[in-house]
């Protein structure tokens, strides 16, 4: 594997960062302090987010580091780091015990666990994050909360993120191969 070069190592140790504030601390000033003033995120399939400082910490004070289940957890599948971007394939797992505006806006907690594969395209711009682009199969979460039928739908529960970590999965379920 390639040594990163010192941006890269920079780019990875405020993103690290970010994280840290996000998910651990979930501290919305601090997680917003690793941005630049024009910043933006935008949780594509439910198009929730917020640009710019004072957009972003509203959101993650009022809609994200404050609605995240107590048993939370995101696992890094895989890494991919480049000039002034980062990608990052995630394994996210929790009960949805809490209304989560930000994955689920305007679902009232349903108490089912949940699992499903996420990727964040992360830019940087004079050594903070300029922006987040986050990508989930939005289906697969409605299928396991129940709130779409897996069979009477062309799509996959659970199992789509699972087969991330589980090689053994068959391929190809849907069109009965």
């Amino acid at each position: 594997m390639a040594e990163l070069r010192e941006s890269q190592r920079a780019m990875v140790e405020i993103w690290e960062k970010h994280l840290r504030y996000e998910f651990e601390t979930h501290d919305a000033d601090a997680t917003v302090s690793t941005m630049v003033d024009d910043a933006y995120v935008n949780h594509v399939p439910t198009m929730t987010g917020g640009r710019g400082l004072d957009g972003l910490r509203q959101f993650y004070a009022q809609h994200f580091v404050s609605k995240l289940p107590p048993d939370f957890t995101s696992n890094l599948i895989s890494r991919t780091i480049g000039d002034d971007q980062l990608v990052d394939e995630l394994f996210i797992e929790f009960t949805h015990s809490v209304g989560m505006d930000f994955l689920l806006p305007g679902v009232p907690p349903t108490d089912r666990k949940v699992a499903v594969a996420v990727v964040v395209v992360a830019r940087f711009r004079g050594g903070k994050l300029a922006h987040e682009h986050i990508y989930w199969d939005q289906a697969s979460v409605l299928v396991q909360l129940g709130l779409l039928r897996e069979d009477t739908l062309p799509v996959v529960g659970r199992r789509s993120a699972e087969k991330l970590r589980d090689e053994s999965i068959p391929f190809n379920e849907l069109i009965g191969l």
